[in-house]
């Protein structure tokens, strides 16, 4: 894990998980997931969208900063089907659901309404891939 996520990941956890910087106001989880080959736990600080409807529902956008592969968290998602998440005080564990469709459209376009930045990914890996968006319910 690098420097800067360890960083994150402990500002996290000692401010009942909200965090300053760039990411300063903006809905964080931890996630906890499993290397799908090595079987090690890694956690990954990212943003999240909660869904309007469901408080049992967070959606995570796959975007790995716009590079042009999926990030590692993703496809060790997809594989294991579920995950620890850390938001705010609170951890539990959650189901995982691939979004497709006008489904993944419709999430993905509120997350870049919300932060701009997201948009600006998604031009980024326009013809090389479509962002995944992944729905994680509380089991």
């Amino acid at each position: 894990m690098s420097d800067w996520n360890q960083k994150i990941i402990d500002e996290f956890r000692a401010n009942d998980g909200k965090v300053g910087g760039q990411f300063e106001g903006a809905p964080m989880v931890l996630l906890h997931h499993y290397g799908r080959r090595s079987g090690t736990e890694y956690v990954a600080p990212l943003m999240y969208l909660a869904d309007d409807a469901d408080p049992g529902v967070v959606y995570l956008i796959a975007s790995n900063g716009g590079a042009p592969a999926d990030p590692e968290w993703y496809r060790n998602l997809v594989a294991a089907g579920k995950a620890t998440v850390e938001i705010g005080t609170e951890t539990y564990l959650a189901l995982v659901t691939e979004l497709t469709g006008a489904e993944r459209d419709r999430i993905y376009a509120e997350q870049a309404r919300r932060y701009p930045g997201f948009a600006d990914y998604e031009r980024r890996t326009a013809g090389i891939r479509t962002i995944p968006v992944l729905a994680l319910r509380r089991a």
